[in-house]
Parts: C-alpha cells; sequence; structure tokens
C-alpha cells in the first residue's frame, strides 16, 4: 500500500529505528500525510525534531519518486504525494496476503434462557463484521458460538417455567414475561433446544452465520472438566480449603461438588487452544463480564497458554431512547427489546450501522427515531443513496472507464486519495479490532463523491471516460466496505 511505501522511504531518511508511523492530517494545507518521528529520534540524537524534520523534507524533495514535496512544520514531517504516484496506486486492486494464523472469533453466545435481545444484537453485529474484515485481509476466521447449556441459568430456567405454570413457589430471580408462559410443559433441557432454535432464526434473519456451534454440555459429558482439573493438578497449581478446590484466588469445584462457570470456560478454552490448535481467540462479552477479564488470562496461562494470544473484547451498555426516553430493558423481568422486534422497526442494514458506527469500548445511545428516518438524515441512508448515485451515472454512461491520466482539480485528488486511503483503513481496523472506523470511512467516502459529484460534470464531459474511471473505483470501493459491514448495497432506491 502507498502508506508504506512512503514509510519505507521516509526510514531510509531518517534512519532504520526511526518509527514511522504516517497518519491523515487534520488540515488539508498539512499534506496527505505527516509524521510524529522527527519528535522521536530527537533525544536520541540530541537535535530539535523540527531541524530532524527539514532536513529529512529536504532529501525527500529532491530525491523522491513518490513524494512531490515534503515539509517540516513544528517538528512533523508533512508528506505532498505526486499525482502520479495516486494514480498508479488507484490501479492497483487492494489484496492482502493469506496469513498463518487461525482465528476463533466467539461472540453473541447468549444464555439459550429467553430470546435474544438488542443489546445480543451489538455484539452479535460486531463479531460479524470483525470476522468479515479480518478474512479480507487474508486470515482464516472460524466464527462460532458457545451454547451455555449447563449450569445454573437452565435450572433457573426449569424452576422459572413451573413458576409460571403455578406448579412452584415464584422468586426474585426467576426468569418472567410470556415467552417463559409459551415453555409450560417443557422441561429445562427442552426448553433450551426451543429457544436455541429460535435464537438460531433470529440470527438467521440478521444475517449473521456460525462455523461452530459449540456445547457446554458437552465439555461436561465428555470429562472434559476432569481432565482439566487433573492437567493443573499435575502442574501443582491448584488447591484444596474450605472443602472447595481453588486455582489461586478463583473456585474450581464448589464445597458442594460442583464446577464453577470458570473451570468451564478453562475447559473451553483448553479446546480451543490445545486441542483445536487456534492461534488467536477472540471473544467477544457483555459488559458485565467486565472484572472477568483478568481472571480468564490468567486462567489460560495456568494452561501453559501466552494470555495474549487471548483477545477479550467487552461490549459496553447501549440504551435504546425513543422520543428522549430510554426505553427499559431486563430479560428477568420479562420488560425487554428482542432482537427479531428491533430488526422489523428499522431492518437490518440501519441496525447493523447503527451498532458499528460506536466502537466496542464506547457506552451508546441506539437512537431509534432517527434509525427509522427514511432520509439522508439517517447516516446508512446516506451511504446507500452514495452507492446508488453512483450506479446511476455508470449505467447512464455510454462510454468505458479509462484509467486517469491527471487530475484537473482538488476535488478529483481528493476522491481519488480518499479511495487508496481504503487500504489503510483495513489494515488499522484489522489490527486493533476497531471496526468503527469501517462506517466511519464508508460516511467519508460517500461525503467526499457527493463534493465529487456536485462540482465535476461526468456525463457529456471531454474526460468522461476517466471520470468514469474514478467512478467506478469509488463504487468498488464503497460496495466492498459495505459487504464487510453486512449491509446491503442498493442499485436503486
Amino acid at each position: 500500500m502507498l502508506r508504506d511505501d512512503l514509510a519505507k522511504e521516509i526510514s531510509e531518511v531518517l534512519g532504520a529505528d526511526a518509527g514511522v508511523h504516517l497518519t491523515k492530517p487534520e488540515r488539508r494545507e498539512n499534506g496527505d500525510w505527516s509524521t510524529t518521528a522527527p519528535f522521536l529520534l530527537a533525544r536520541k540524537l540530541s537535535r530539535k525534531p523540527d531541524e530532524i524534520a527539514a532536513d529529512a523534507a529536504s532529501k525527500l524533495s529532491a530525491s523522491s519518486k513518490i513524494i512531490e514535496r515534503a515539509e517540516a512544520k513544528g517538528g512533523f514531517l508533512n508528506i505532498f504525494v505526486k499525482d502520479e504516484a495516486l494514480i498508479q496506486t488507484l490501479s492497483v486492486k487492494t489484496r492482502f496476503p493469506a496469513k498463518k494464523e487461525r482465528i476463533n472469533i466467539e461472540f453473541v453466545s447468549a444464555n439459550p434462557t429467553g430470546p435474544l435481545t438488542m443489546a445480543n444484537g451489538r455484539g452479535g453485529f460486531y463479531g460479524d463484521a470483525l470476522a468479515n474484515l479480518l478474512e479480507k485481509v487474508g486470515y482464516n476466521v472460524t466464527r462460532e458460538f458457545y451454547i451455555n447449556d449447563a449450569g445454573n441459568q437452565v435450572r433457573l430456567l426449569g424452576e422459572s417455567i413451573e413458576a409460571a405454570e403455578g406448579t412452584r413457589e415464584a422468586k426474585e430471580e426467576y426468569y418472567k414475561g410470556e415467552y417463559v408462559k409459551k415453555l409450560a410443559g417443557k422441561n429445562a433441557q427442552e426448553a433450551v433446544q426451543t429457544l436455541l432454535s429460535e435464537i438460531r432464526l433470529s440470527l438467521k434473519r440478521a444475517g449473521i452465520e456460525f462455523d461452530v456451534w459449540f456445547s457446554e454440555q458437552e465439555l461436561h459429558k465428555k470429562g472434559e472438566l476432569d481432565k482439566v482439573l487433573r492437567f493443573l493438578e499435575s502442574k501443582g497449581l491448584i488447591e484444596k480449603k474450605d472443602n472447595a478446590i481453588w486455582l489461586g484466588d478463583a473456585v474450581l469445584i464448589k464445597s458442594d461438588g460442583e464446577p464453577t462457570y470458570f473451570l468451564s470456560d478453562l475447559a473451553y478454552h483448553y479446546d480451543k487452544f490445545l486441542k483445536r490448535q487456534f492461534d488467536i481467540a477472540i471473544d467477544v462479552w457483555g459488559a458485565d463480564h467486565h472484572g472477568y477479564v483478568d481472571r480468564m488470562k490468567r486462567g489460560i496461562q495456568a494452561l501453559g497458554i501466552n494470555p495474549e494470544r487471548l483477545k477479550i473484547v467487552i461490549m459496553q451498555l447501549v440504551r435504546l431512547m425513543q422520543a428522549g426516553t430510554e426505553v427499559r430493558m431486563s430479560k428477568r423481568a420479562g420488560e425487554f427489546v428482542t432482537m427479531d422486534e428491533l430488526l422489523e422497526e428499522v431492518g437490518v442494514d440501519v441496525a447493523r450501522w447503527f451498532f458499528l458506527e460506536r466502537g466496542a469500548n464506547t457506552h451508546m445511545d441506539f437512537d431509534l427515531d432517527l434509525a427509522k428516518e427514511k432520509s439522508e438524515k439517517n447516516p446508512v441512508y446516506y451511504v446507500q443513496y452514495a452507492h446508488t448515485r453512483i450506479a446511476s451515472i455508470l449505467q447512464k454512461s455510454t462510454k468505458m472507464a479509462s484509467p486517469l491520466t491527471g487530475f484537473n482539480n482538488t476535488v478529483e485528488r481528493e476522491l481519488a486519495l480518499k479511495i487508496i486511503r481504503y487500504a489503510e483503513i483495513l489494515d488499522d481496523s484489522a489490527r486493533d479490532h476497531g471496526v468503527q472506523r469501517l462506517t466511519s470511512y464508508a460516511y467519508e467516502l460517500a461525503q467526499t463523491f457527493s463534493g465529487f459529484y456536485r462540482d465535476v460534470k461526468v456525463i457529456g464531459s471531454g474526460r468522461e471516460a476517466e471520470l468514469l474511471y474514478l467512478v467506478l473505483k469509488t463504487k468498488e470501493t464503497l460496495a466492498e466496505v459495505l459487504e464487510i459491514l453486512g449491509i446491503s448495497r442498493p442499485e436503486k432506491m
């Protein structure tokens, strides 16, 4: 990608250990890319950052084949790229080499004790888009749903059904709502299977598919928890006290002889890393699991696995807002918005966009009024309108697109530059799992194209074939981003 070529040239001038990281400047007059590398070198070279930047700028401006000019400004090294380099890069399809690492992404994994809620949708769409993104940059990805079909919550579901039937005294902790009443006559395991079937259908409606549905109950049946316990015991890592079995400060076997969720989770990750031999496991968890992260990391380290191989993404809380008021949700109280209900209200495309446009680590308000707005005020419609407008231009023209020979104005150049940045957006997002960059990029690309469409006549101009090439590249890029996000790419609206 062009950014890598620039970084290589700058590193050769500054020194191989310069730590060149290029970013897009906030102000257009500061170049196409900028780096703070002179600041990082200042102490090492005992020189002022601006002096280092000025020397590098002089050398790059004089000798580079891809840099038009470089400028030193306040210690920053600002880079202006040659038009020919942009045009050449634009003609190259963005491709990433296949990577050897196998990645397991486990997401949603909602307890099969009720329908999927709107909150489950946030983690579901994130995990699905992240899997698409990582596959795009060359990883071998397995999508996995971990079925919590053993333990206390299943027992509670069975008792909740009995309470709804009137054969057991109701308790505060029991699940409530119409869905519980509809399970009348079923035992706990039968109810779990019914709810799991509904979860599968809900996910299918949302466009989310899994390669593996992994049952916790199967771990118990196959004695996997006992195997892990013996493994830890052989390493001298467990301790018996207070009639329980401990790993550090965490209980593995309770005083009543029942295994804890922690032991089940260790057995599950033992299976991921040591039996199925995934190189990296990404677990997408809800906000209520925040305090469990360190324990899980220490647990897999006890299994002899590098904890850096386990990446845990915490999905922060989401509030559904309508007319400025929060719509309350609680599965136990039976007052919650299901994912199906949300999708029926706003559609899959809108739901995906709204959930994906915020980083996983940020709390978010889902604005139901804006989500239902079928106009360019709604960001997903704005982007889709841009896609249809591009399709319309390509359909109306009778000419074949041909590669650009140059830019006639800054609007054309800005659009080409925005398209080229797609490769680095993919690269950066894959590194830190920041899927939200893709929605921002899609919106910015749509905005940039709108400016181009407003200011530049395409059909009927003397450069129609060249300008069509720029239009075509925009469509290909925008369509690919929307595909990764799992959002449709309409030709007409």
